[in-house]
């Protein structure tokens, strides 16, 4: 039985792709998020975030590079499957599927939370069940329309932002908090410790995750050379209104005294620098925001698990490499993404945000890692000072600050992403028949354009 041969539609134009990396981003995470970093880092939000920064952009060069050899969805499974081992880029697809998969459940999560505080007598399971059928029909019916309204939500939320900052400017020029938008408080002051910045940074880079999901409409981009641009484009914006909403954010407010809630200072945050209306505008915007994430998060792992299957045998291959004929989305994949987000129901945000970022960073880890093997190892290109820094030292670096990142991740996320990983393993197992094969990697026409020039035949 021959797969569906239906290609994934080529739709999405450079600041599109960007509009879905932000969206994925989410910017007002910063706002959510803020009252555990600054109680992690003891006041240094802005710090954390330019420490995660700095470690992304290491990375985002890694991606970029890697995606102009390899244009497939696939992302860090392709590349690693490419070149260094199909098995191995298994088990670094199957990592990431974690985070992909959680993604979309957080954000029906957050928007459960949101609707119960609005709605406290209406049962959670509804609010649930009916945001996520919204959800999947739209990444079902076009990655066209959902690139639309996902730029349309981000531009909404940005706007917020812009407004948050004005606010939290005329709240510090009549005293509050440091009294100065130009004080070196939020970046250093007495009490802050290297090691709980570096602990906050590992809170913080699960807001950087979208730069990479980026690389999975490679296959929908109008022009795949733009995905390189896209995603630096959409690390270097995000990184820098992270950046600033936190520096205002910490400014305002030195420290947590007087906020009711630390789990989520979104809503005390606006309120304290803006009022009731501001508060409502500024909850508006969070929502609007974990929509766009939404859409955009749902789009990229609905694509890994396309690739994914694409590339496999069996039934359950079949099922999540079918490409409706019409709409030419991968169907089957978006609906099973729809399906594990139900799980927002009895889950809580704590427990599913703890396992976040472990694959993620396994991921950035593996992309550093295969720029040093393709470019420096196999194609040799080390004969000059240049080639030298950008095929070794520059994901070097990349290389070593994900991994700093990741033995820092709290114990919770490191036990169940060890648990899922194990569960990885064992698939591959039973996959390989005891690693006697390895697991196919089967790319697109246009995608072994150039590859065979690039890496060299397969062994």
């Amino acid at each position: 039985m021959s797969q569906n041969t239906t290609a994934l539609k080529r739709s999405l134009g450079l600041w599109a792709i960007v509009a879905l990396g932000m969206g994925y981003m989410t910017p007002t995470t910063v706002f959510d998020t803020f009252g555990i970093v600054s109680g992690e880092t003891n006041g240094a939000v802005p710090l954390a975030y330019l420490v995660a920064l700095v470690a992304m952009v290491f990375t985002a060069v890694s991606y970029g590079r890697m995606t102009r050899v390899f244009p497939s969805a696939g992302s860090a499974y392709t590349y690693t499957s490419e070149t260094i081992h199909p098995n191995v880029g298994f088990l670094v697809g199957w990592a990431s599927l974690l985070d992909y998969l959680l993604l979309p459940l957080v954000n029906a999560v957050i928007v459960r939370i949101y609707m119960e505080s609005f709605f406290p007598d209406v049962p959670s399971w509804i609010w649930v069940v009916g945001y996520v059928v919204v959800i999947t029909i739209m990444n079902l019916w076009s990655m066209n329309s959902t690139s639309k309204i996902n730029g349309i939500l981000v531009v909404f939320e940005v706007v917020l932002i812009g407004v948050f900052i004005a606010l939290a400017w005329n709240a510090l020029a009549n005293g509050q908090g440091t009294g100065t938008p130009f004080s070196s408080v939020p970046l250093f002051h007495d009490g802050v410790d290297a090691g709980a910045v570096i602990s906050g940074a590992t809170v913080v880079c699960f807001s950087f995750i979208g730069f990479d999901a980026i690389t999975m409409y490679t296959e929908e981009a109008k022009d795949a050379n733009t995905v390189p641009k896209a995603i630096v484009l959409a690390l270097l914006i995000g990184g820098a209104i992270f950046f600033v909403a936190a520096w205002f954010g910490q400014s305002v407010f030195p420290t947590l005294d007087g906020f009711d809630n630390t789990d989520d200072t979104l809503p005390e945050m606006a309120l304290k620098v803006g009022g009731d209306l501001f508060k409502i505008l500024f909850t508006s915007a969070a929502f609007a925001a974990t929509v766009a994430s939404s859409l955009a998060s749902h789009a990229s792992v609905s694509r890994m698990l396309y690739v994914m299957g694409r590339n496999g045998r069996g039934p359950v291959s079949r099922f999540f490499a079918f490409v409706h004929p019409k709409y030419r989305t991968p169907a089957y994949a978006v609906l099973f993404v729809g399906a594990v987000s139900l799980l927002a129901i009895p889950f809580t945000l704590e427990f599913v945000s703890s396992m976040i970022n472990f694959g993620a960073l396994i991921a950035f880890t593996f992309v550093n890692l295969t720029v040093i093997i393709l470019f420096a190892l196999r194609r040799k290109q080390i004969r000059t000072p240049r080639e030298i820094f950008l095929n070794i030292v520059l994901p070097l670096i990349g290389t070593v600050l994900t991994g700093v990142l990741w033995a820092n991740l709290q114990m919770d996320a490191l036990m169940y992403g060890v648990v899922w990983l194990a569960v990885g393993i064992a698939s591959l197992v039973v996959i390989t028949r005891g690693f006697r094969r390895r697991v196919s990697v089967e790319m697109t026409e246009e995608d072994m354009a150039g590859i065979e020039e690039a890496v060299g035949p397969r062994v």
